[in-house]
């Protein structure tokens, strides 16, 4: 770069510097910032107005996001030990003591929840495949045979015995599911009724313990980790994102953001609650200028700079 004359640089450092505190004084200064970000919001959402989202961004950029950070991303080391320890501070907190079951879910919620679960029919096909499946008609069986001990009586007689017990009990555990089949789904919502009504008085921390936390955690982590890298796992992400594009591929952002009921007086609030906050922080310690100066300075130092004010 050629050398600036010294009235050159005196001017570029003149201005350098009124540009440097204009700047500032529009960010540090309440009333001009919540100007600038009102105007900054209302030319953005004037441009969301006429602009698509397949036109803002292509489904394959977003893929390649979504399996960077639900793929790709590592979640080892602190993140699922982060984990942990916040659900153990949660669980430990004294205000766990006296919160019992019923103050989590009364009763009236726990009745609907547990009537649209039985309802569902993922839990009546799983419970009738369970109440079908000769696995458990074995279980049933082996459960009474372990009842009748035979094994003081005579080999031979025992043999008999077993025998008959298996039989009978194998032909009597058939019809009473199959029986309990057509109704599985109230048998589901009975059960879970009785189970909440006989533990709703006790204490959260009578029914979970610090050690359920932890495995839980433990469990849901492992589970996460190895299924977001099946192949199955990676197709569903794929059609998840060509769903939204197919569906709002279309759509302006502005009304894509109002779909998600994200409004102009949101990202104003949001704007204005971050905004001021954080940069009068940085303004104190001198990041504020430091930031300005570095990205202005280039252009009074150029030959741009020089051209435009005839030194050149």
């Amino acid at each position: 770069m050629v050398a600036m004359p010294s009235d050159e640089k005196d001017l570029a450092a003149r201005l350098l510097d009124a540009h440097v505190d204009f700047e500032r004084r529009r960010l540090t200064d309440p009333v001009a910032f919540a100007a600038a970000a009102e105007e900054e919001i209302d030319a953005f959402l004037d441009v969301a107005d006429h602009l698509p989202l397949e036109e803002a961004v292509s489904r394959d950029l977003i893929k390649a996001v979504a399996a960077k950070y639900a793929i790709g991303f590592p979640v080892e080391g602190a993140i699922p030990e982060l984990v942990g320890r916040v659900a153990s501070r949660l669980y430990g907190s004294s205000i766990s003591d006296d919160i019992r079951l019923d103050d989590v879910l009364d009763r009236r919620r726990f009745d609907e929840l547990a009537a649209g679960v039985a309802d569902l029919g993922l839990s009546r096909r799983a419970v009738r495949r369970v109440l079908d499946s000769p696995a458990t008609e074995d279980v049933c069986v082996e459960a009474v045979q372990r009842a009748v001990d035979s094994s003081r009586l005579p080999s031979g007689l025992a043999k008999a015995v077993d025998s008959v017990v298996e039989r009978a009990v194998r032909r009597g555990a058939r019809r009473i599911l199959a029986a309990n089949s057509a109704e599985s789904d109230h048998l589901l919502l009975d059960a879970a009724r009785e189970v909440w009504l006989a533990g709703a008085d006790q204490r959260v921390r009578e029914v979970l313990s610090d050690s359920d936390v932890e495995d839980t955690v433990v469990l849901a982590f492992e589970f996460w980790r190895t299924f977001r890298e099946t192949d199955y796992f990676r197709s569903l992400l794929a059609e998840g994102v060509d769903e939204v594009f197919d569906t709002y591929g279309e759509t302006p952002l502005s009304e894509l953001l109002d779909e998600l009921g994200v409004r102009r007086a949101d990202l104003v609030e949001e704007a204005m609650r971050f905004g001021p906050a954080v940069i009068d922080r940085l303004d104190a310690d001198g990041v504020v200028e430091r930031a300005l100066r570095r990205r202005l300075a280039p252009f009074y130092e150029s030959t741009v700079f020089a051209e435009i004010t005839g030194q050149r």
